[in-house]
């Protein structure tokens, strides 16, 4: 069945959610109004998803509606920020009642998970992408910036690397996987990405610098260099590497799957030594997994990688749109 753009909205986006306080006007005019409480600043992250770019042509709307908030809300983690709002622009080649809902139930499980709401948006007709808006909120003084780093602070990453880019090579055909099982798990952790929001809260009062790994750890690392102007010392043999991938991969396609393509949506982040056992707590009491990889230098030492205590060059530098 076929619906108009207002059609569209009123059927499968403008939901009943739990209420907010901060919300004065939501969907429904031409305008969101938003009070921001006091001693707080509004963060705020856009990202657009294209087919072909960022999505592959067969994606369930259940699977792009989940990546298309998780990488947002992983923009906001990576400011320590709390997830509030947001605005869906989405642009498709037809008006798919039966996609619509799929993909309209999935948005609105994920954002009520981190107690979301939509608060407006647009639909047109065209190729199919998805831009969303997201909106959270953190102390004025908490927010976790790329330019902080500070030199001798210790460089630490969430979870494991490298799982996502498995996965989106076995969805190219490019990477074939007997067992199931893994294949699917591989496939999971690419289309499924799991936003680390309570993470970043839980550093934004200790951490210095933090960045969520989209493009590649190297690249995005790198992002940290450049902006807070330092080096960096980086032991290869501390990436964390899931089981999955060490028992069944060598090395040379792990690493380089953890370091480069990127879209496993973890947080890299710096802290200086003195909060370690803050953020060994941290880690104790939220059960949340954190990993030292290296430690941050003067800018004229360079960013060095370490394997076996040996110093490599790597050629490749992460995802690049225009490259």
């Amino acid at each position: 069945m076929k619906y108009t753009e207002f059609e569209i909205i009123s059927r499968y986006f403008q939901k009943n959610q739990k209420k907010d306080y901060n919300e004065i006007k939501g969907i429904g005019d031409d305008s969101a109004l938003i009070k921001i409480p006091r001693n707080n600043v509004l963060a705020i992250s856009t990202d657009t998803l294209v087919e072909g770019t960022h999505f592959l042509k067969n994606i369930s709307p259940q699977d792009l509606a989940h990546k298309t908030v998780a990488v947002n809300l992983s923009d906001l983690a990576a400011m320590g920020a709390v997830p509030q709002w947001t605005t869906l622009s989405i642009t498709m080649p037809k008006s798919d009642s039966l996609w619509l809902e799929k993909f309209s139930s999935s948005f609105f499980d994920i954002l009520n998970k981190y107690n979301v709401r939509l608060i407006g948006g647009d639909t047109n007709r065209g190729p199919l992408s998805v831009t969303l808006s997201v909106y959270g909120l953190l102390n004025k003084d908490d927010a976790l910036l790329r330019s902080n780093a500070n030199i001798g602070d210790l460089i630490y990453v969430t979870g494991t690397l490298g799982e996502s880019a498995a996965g989106l090579f076995v969805l190219k055909k490019k990477l074939f996987i007997k067992n199931l099982n893994i294949r699917n798990y591989l496939i999971k952790k690419h289309l499924n990405p799991i936003p680390r929001v309570l993470e970043g809260i839980a550093i934004s009062k200790i951490a210095n610098s933090a960045i969520d790994i989209s493009d590649g750890l190297i690249s995005d690392l790198g992002h940290i260099l450049s902006n807070s102007q330092c080096g960096a010392n980086i032991n290869l043999n501390k990436i964390p590497i899931s089981k999955i991938l060490t028992d069944n991969f060598q090395p040379k396609y792990y690493l380089d799957w953890a370091l480069n393509i990127g879209e496993d949506y973890e947080l890299c982040f710096t802290i200086s030594k003195k909060n370690i056992k803050k953020l060994n707590l941290i880690k104790q009491n939220f059960l949340i997994n954190f990993t030292c990889i290296g430690y941050i230098t003067p800018t004229e030492q360079g960013f060095n990688l370490f394997h076996n205590k040996k110093k490599i060059i790597l050629k490749k530098k992460g995802f690049d749109h225009f490259n």
